[in-house]
């Protein structure tokens, strides 16, 4: 997004400061202290007030940026949605080979979504989802911040390479992401689990994928067919 900043000539405004709910800084300020209470309260007991002091502004500047409690919850979570598509999308380009690409996605995406932070805000975005449909719908929108996206534009560069045999890459790259990272985050979300998986695990879980995957969806010379 490019910045936007106040014209010399507007009342209220200097040459070279930002306009009024356009500083990056301070909107990324305000959106790392909501975390830090959402993550704590919880979105219902969580306050504006709360917001405020967390991430030491006024109330004023609060609502210069965002409308709401709710607009702020929702730009924290599509932020959130962003920074692990894109970092999904690094692992992905960096990677040529079929199984490493898929062993680092699947590794990476397993730490990231059983942290304690992810969880809570999953939690979070759960309890509201009744009231807030647009919020889930949002987050799990197809479109090109979705990891899955970038999971399937790998596959579709593996496919063109011979290395895959796909016909429908969407339901392939839901079928790696369930094998690889399902069973810890469920066991997560609903409590049965309360440490993030060891590593080690996580890279066991993930070799596993790997293995039924590509003999699900290798080439046929690759699994002796």
């Amino acid at each position: 997004m490019q910045e936007k900043k106040c014209p010399p000539a507007e009342a209220g405004c200097s040459p070279g400061r930002f306009a009024a709910g356009a500083d990056p800084a301070k909107r990324e300020q305000i959106m790392e202290g909501a975390k830090a209470v959402f993550m704590r309260l919880g979105f219902d007991a969580a306050s504006m007030n709360d917001i405020t002091r967390e991430a030491g502004v006024s109330k004023g500047t609060i609502y210069v940026y965002f409308d709401s409690k709710d607009d702020l919850f929702a730009a924290m979570m599509e932020q959130e949605r962003t920074r692990l598509a894109e970092s999904m999308r690094d692992i992905l380009d960096g990677s040529e080979e079929v199984e490493e690409g898929l062993y680092r996605f699947g590794v990476a995406l397993t730490r990231k979504i059983t942290t304690e932070g992810t969880i809570s805000a999953m939690r979070t975005m759960i309890s509201v989802a009744p009231r807030m449909p647009i919020l889930s719908q949002r987050f799990f929108q197809d479109d090109s911040m979705n990891i899955r996206f970038f999971l399937e534009r790998f596959l579709i560069r593996q496919v063109a390479k011979g290395a895959l045999l796909v016909d429908d890459v969407s339901r392939a790259a839901r079928h790696f992401i369930e094998l690889s990272s399902g069973t810890f985050l469920k066991l997560r979300l609903f409590g049965h689990m309360t440490e993030p998986p060891p590593l080690e695990e996580i890279e066991k879980q993930v070799e596993s994928a790997v293995r039924l995957f590509m003999a699900g969806y290798g080439r046929r010379d690759s699994r002796g067919g």
